[in-house]
């Protein structure tokens, strides 16, 4: 995430401010501009074309700053949930989730990927379902997955002791809300770049055959539990489980990555290119991404904390990385032809 400043008075800014606190100033968050803009007192932004913009009608539901190219309307974020809870119904964690969900479109923006809502696509497009679940001792009436274009989150991920629970019982090292996005949109994009036989050949070669049955290799994955070598192969015990699960395990990581890097080189706590000018993105994980989360890790630990990223990085790995970071790349590439 890039680091923001008020237009006004130049104070540091965050993601999800609406409010500068040195002058008062609204904001709101220009996608196309891909930055905190200053708003006036009717919530309205006129940018240099002179379109006029205004602060998306969720703002005092779930918190949305972003702008809405109509008055009274909502952002393309808010437009690309299908389905949401009732009014009233686990609100904050509906807040919570959009706000992931926010984050996540910013990153794919800054990584030129497509994002089109299902209205703009009804083939290709992208839609979430936001449902909410009992959330009942660590268990759920809601499947998280992707189909089509739609992903589905379980609300109830976004309560921490809920999340904890599940994380704990399915002995993961992270668990997050924007985990979840970030791993789901990964089937997603899956489904729209991984087309046209090298490219299917390749992706076969590193994550093994996406048709092997899905639902055996669930039953197969709860049964038995991950090989006992996977840590030289899979970034997760998750991973193991079933090629479209490695890829999309992969991607979420990618995400994570290149989010992070970006972060902190806005903040001054590494020196980063832009993750195109790497040759390869494996270079990128050995120079810089592998120093960083060692010294952040460490850092955790002196403040008691678990580690910030409790994962290894195999060759095996390093390979499925830079084969996602090619099809990011290879798409900019195409659009930019």
């Amino acid at each position: 995430m890039k680091a923001f400043s008020c237009r006004v008075c130049d104070n540091r800014l965050f993601f999800e401010n609406s409010l500068c606190l040195s002058c008062g100033t609204a904001v709101g968050y220009s996608r196309a501009e891909r930055d905190l803009v200053p708003v006036d007192e009717q919530g309205r932004y006129v940018d240099a074309a002179g379109l006029v913009w205004w602060v998306c009608r969720n703002l005092n539901v779930i918190g949305c700053t972003w702008l809405a190219p109509l008055e009274g309307g909502q952002c393309f974020a808010c437009d690309l949930t299908r389905t949401r809870p009732p009014d009233g119904v686990m609100t904050a964690e509906y807040a919570e989730a959009e706000q992931a969900k926010r984050h996540l479109v910013v990153e794919l923006d800054a990584l030129g990927l497509p994002v089109r809502t299902k209205a703009e696509d009804p083939v290709d497009g992208l839609a979430f379902d936001l449902l909410a679940s009992d959330g009942d001792a660590g268990t759920s009436d809601v499947v998280i997955g992707h189909d089509n274009g739609v992903i589905t989150i379980d609300l109830a991920e976004s309560d921490d002791a809920y999340r904890e629970k599940v994380r704990a019982r399915l002995e993961e090292p992270y668990r997050t809300m924007l985990g979840h996005f970030r791993h789901e949109i990964g089937h997603y994009y899956e489904w729209q770049l991984v087309r046209g036989d090298a490219l299917m050949a390749r992706c076969r070669e590193l994550f093994g055959d996406e048709s092997a049955d899905y639902q055996a290799a669930i039953e197969r994955h709860y049964a038995e539990g991950p090989p006992a070598d996977w840590a030289e192969h899979y970034i997760s015990t998750y991973a193991t489980m079933h090629p479209f699960e490695d890829f999309a395990e992969t991607w979420a990581h990618y995400l994570h990555i290149c989010d992070t890097l970006e972060t902190a080189a806005e903040y001054g706590l590494a020196t980063v290119a832009p993750i195109s000018a790497f040759s390869q993105f494996r270079d990128a994980v050995a120079g810089v991404w592998i120093p960083l989360t060692t010294a952040l890790n460490v850092i955790n630990r002196s403040m008691g904390r678990d580690d910030l990223y409790p994962f290894v990085i195999p060759p095996p790995v390093l390979d499925k990385l830079d084969f996602v970071a090619g099809l990011v790349q290879g798409f900019g590439d195409a659009a930019a032809g």
